[in-house]
């Protein structure tokens, strides 16, 4: 029977765009529950997203938090779009620390901008190629080498609530959040010959550099007051989430109280979906 005291214990666990924010709080959650890091971060700007990205300093951050959480930590600098790298990261990485037995795909960007707002800077092929190619190759590079082990394993992608719900001004997003979903649902049809677990969880606005409302999106939503109705939620204390809110869905899904829970969609999102 399954406790809420080291729920990890002896698993490895790659997470991708943990140089702060979700991805942080996972490394942290799941190092406190007993599980070893794969954690890997671009830390460079890759997009047209307004908000700062993270840097070497960041990760170095999380690799030091984990330590001192007791966790063992490798971290990494890639790109999750250069599937080579990812792939000898990945495989160096688990040969380090004993194996994969967990993967969350987090790594990802948010860029305002709608099907009118497109000029030179469009970012629809930034933010396809990481939130959704991104995803499909940390899944490629991860998901042999949980096969070769032969001990299963959870697989967790971050999508969003607009993986759910499509919302104007971030069109690009939202396509990139939807095809999330759908790799999720085939990933975990195909995957589960192998008892390998795949589902995604769908946060709504959270506390982090990318998470919040940035002024791109507030002149957007005061220029179309029509769609300010898709950004309403249900539950409003508190009116953002923390990543931890976040982390505590992922550690479920990633331990055994969710060892029989595969293909779903999980909304941890104050409500937005419903509204």
């Amino acid at each position: 029977m399954s406790t809420m005291t080291g729920l990890l214990e002896g698993k490895v666990a790659l997470i991708t765009g943990a140089a702060r924010g979700q991805g942080r709080s996972h490394a942290l959650k799941m190092a406190e529950q007993g599980a070893s890091i794969l954690a890997l971060d671009v830390c460079r700007r890759v997009s047209t997203a307004v908000y700062d990205p993270a840097t070497p300093e960041d990760l170095a951050e999380t690799h030091s938090l984990v330590e001192k959480a007791g966790g063992k930590i490798v971290t990494g600098e890639i790109d999750v779009r250069d599937l080579g790298a990812l792939t000898e990261f990945v495989r160096s990485g688990a040969a380090e620390l004993g194996g994969l037995d967990i993967v969350v795909a987090n790594a990802g960007v948010n860029v305002w901008g709608g099907l009118l707002d497109a000029g030179d800077e469009d970012p629809w092929d930034d933010t396809i190629g990481i939130n959704l190619t991104g995803v499909y190759n940390t899944l490629r590079a991860a998901a042999p080498l949980m096969i070769k082990n032969g001990q299963g394993g959870s697989i967790i992608i971050t999508s969003s609530a607009t993986g759910l719900k499509a919302l104007p001004g971030m069109i690009a997003y939202a396509a990139s959040k939807y095809g999330v979903t759908g790799l999720m649902k085939a990933a975990a049809i195909e995957l589960g010959q192998h008892e390998i677990r795949v589902n995604s969880v769908h946060p709504w606005a959270v506390n982090t550099p990318m998470g919040g409302m940035h002024p791109f999106g507030e002149s957007i939503l005061g220029a179309n007051p029509s769609f300010v109705d898709s950004f309403k939620q249900v539950l409003h204390d508190p009116p953002l989430a923390e990543a931890s809110d976040i982390s505590d869905a992922v550690l479920f899904l990633a331990s055994p109280l969710a060892r029989t829970i595969t293909g779903v969609a999980l909304p941890v999102d104050q409500g937005n979906t419903i509204v």
